[in-house]
């Protein structure tokens, strides 16, 4: 074996030491930034496991971090079918959908949104839904709706700074454009 290969648990273990140790290393793999590494051992695990939830969600999170958006989307959106009530599989699910922000169009935006709705109806404290939501209204220009998903995501997560930040802005921005509606000629009201 290569330096460049993972390091496969050995397939001759009982199912449940082969499984874990599978796992814990694809995971460790992922958190590591090393998807790559990680998608092979998750790819003999899912032939060995196929509806694995574990399994299903770690490699559509490989494929995110490649950047592989449709195969990602293949992927979750089996898993989805098989375990509707996964919260953070819809999550997965909507970040494929989404792709890059930036370069995301309306459809694929829409996706994003109902999957991530999706995660949040089964469990209003999904890590990050809101914060991805904010973030999803705010390239649409919706600043109202991205506001009050930042707002929920400081209160599922009352240390993110960066919804904070979003938070700070978004207010000063409808700050100035109320200011700004309010100074324009016709606009003194009755007085």
């Amino acid at each position: 074996m290569t330096d460049n290969q993972p390091n496969l648990p050995d397939p001759n273990l009982p199912d449940n030491e082969f499984f874990r140790d599978a796992l814990n290393a694809s995971a460790r793999l992922l958190r590591a930034n090393r998807p790559g590494e990680a998608l092979p051992i998750l790819e003999r695990l899912s032939e060995r496991y196929p509806n694995d939830p574990d399994i299903i969600m770690n490699m559509g999170g490989a494929l995110i971090l490649q950047r592989r958006w449709n195969k990602a989307v293949s992927v979750l959106e089996v898993g989805v079918k098989a375990h509707p009530d996964k919260a953070a599989m819809w999550g997965n699910l909507a970040a494929a959908y989404l792709g890059n922000l930036e370069t995301a169009g309306p459809k694929q935006q829409q996706r994003a949104i109902s999957a991530y709705e999706r995660a949040v109806q089964i469990d209003p404290q999904t890590p990050n839904a809101h914060y991805h939501l904010g973030l999803i209204y705010k390239e649409r220009g919706d600043l109202i709706h991205a506001l009050a998903h930042f707002e929920r995501a400081r209160e599922v997560n009352p240390a993110d700074k960066d919804a904070a930040q979003w938070i700070e802005r978004i207010g000063q921005q409808l700050a100035d454009n109320q200011n700004q509606s309010t100074a324009e000629p016709g606009n003194e009201g009755d007085e």
